[in-house]
């Protein structure tokens, strides 16, 4: 993409959050082609916040009491589609606190909490507990990186939901995981 002029630019900044508002400074910068404090200065200009922000309103906006299993707080990500007892995806942005500070990269019990909550937020029960994980770490996780995890239930049983969890940075698979989740049989 050739470089803008400033309301042009703002225009594009505009339309290219609307279409994915999960794009972070970075990415945004690099589109555009203009410095990361270029992308901030827009952002105040337009009044957009940052993408943590956008994440949460997007997520407050979508599941306002759907959720039995968990607590909005205990959901480790932010939900961003959720159907009880079919299928869901969820955001993790790694942040410092997620990694190691010698090398950057995400340590793992982060990649696996964004999906066994997720796993769990899509039972259909407020009862839900994680009986078994077979877990698969297939691709480094750095600082920044946003994971995207979708799960689907695979296989339904009186006491257990069997839930398969892809993520994936960038569109390529970075961890995988089938989790069995016990849940009520008898919703009293």
């Amino acid at each position: 993409m050739a470089k803008l002029k400033r309301a042009e630019r703002l225009e594009k900044f505009k339309e290219a959050l609307q279409e994915n508002p999960f794009l972070t400074d970075d990415q945004l910068a690099q589109l555009f082609q203009v410095s990361i404090q270029t992308i901030r200065l827009d952002r105040n200009i337009l009044n957009i916040p940052q993408l943590r922000e956008r994440t949460k309103e997007v997520a407050e906006k979508s599941f306002n009491g759907e959720i039995k299993s968990l607590e909005s707080e205990e959901v480790i990500g932010q939900l961003l589609d959720v159907e009880t007892g079919v299928s869901g995806i969820s955001l993790f942005l790694i942040e410092p606190e997620h990694v190691f500070k010698r090398n950057y990269i995400a340590r793992g019990h982060y990649l696996f909490a964004q999906a066994n909550s997720l796993a769990i937020a899509i039972v259909d029960d407020v009862l839900a507990l994680t009986t078994a994980a077979n877990v698969f770490f297939d691709k480094q996780v750095k600082l920044g990186d946003n994971v995207i995890a979708k799960a689907k239930v695979t296989e339904t049983t009186d006491k257990y939901i069997q839930v398969s969890v892809e993520s994936f940075v960038n569109s390529e698979l970075v961890f995988h995981a089938t989790f069995e989740i016990y849940h009520r049989t008898d919703k009293k």
